[in-house]
């Protein structure tokens, strides 16, 4: 639950209740993320669509980069139930539970991959200080491997994720272990 109104699942009629069905289908259940858009369905089913792009489209960032992305813009907002999802969403790619509690306290992990210390850390700084990244952020993302459309798609997570934090934290969006965990992939 958040802060406004939320169409209860049982309660949802129309639009709304074929977009909760689908979610169900798809997902196994509704994160409380996807709730307090009930309101606006068509919110809801753009935010949706831009999810699954960014997270599960082609491209070639691994999934776990992009989990690692999320966690790490997540930290730099302080929000704590996206934190706590995406963690959990990166616990089926980082197998070592040291590692993923490391990760789960601070994105930025010296045994991370080059490659992916330097995704943490321009999430961080977009995230943080958007008018000081420069030319020579996105060189070192490349300089690491990256190709130019992983770049664009690196920063397409960063920015969803700070969209997606600003829901959750000015609508305060909750979370337990419960609502956390038990999503299909």
């Amino acid at each position: 639950m958040g802060w406004i109104t939320e169409v209860d699942e049982a309660a949802a009629e129309g639009e709304i209740a074929e977009l909760y069905a689908e979610l169900r289908e798809q997902r196994g259940k509704v994160s409380n993320i996807l709730k307090v858009h009930s309101l606006r369905p068509q919110a809801l089913k753009h935010h949706l669509d831009l999810y699954m792009g960014l997270m599960f489209g082609a491209g070639g960032l691994s999934r776990r980069q992009r989990e690692l992305v999320a966690v790490a813009v997540s930290q730099a907002n302080e929000c704590a139930y996206c934190v706590a999802h995406h963690v959990e969403a990166l616990g089926r790619y980082v197998r070592d539970e040291a590692q993923l509690a490391a990760l789960g306290h601070d994105a930025a992990q010296d045994f991370l991959p080059a490659v992916d210390r330097q995704l943490v850390d321009y999430a961080v700084k977009l995230t943080r200080a958007p008018g000081a990244i420069v030319a020579e952020d996105v060189a070192a993302l490349r300089d690491a491997g990256l190709a130019d459309e992983d770049i664009l798609l690196a920063n397409l997570v960063v920015a969803y994720f700070n969209f997606v934090n600003r829901i959750a934290l000015g609508l305060g969006v909750e979370h337990g272990a419960e609502e956390v965990s038990g999503y299909k992939v």
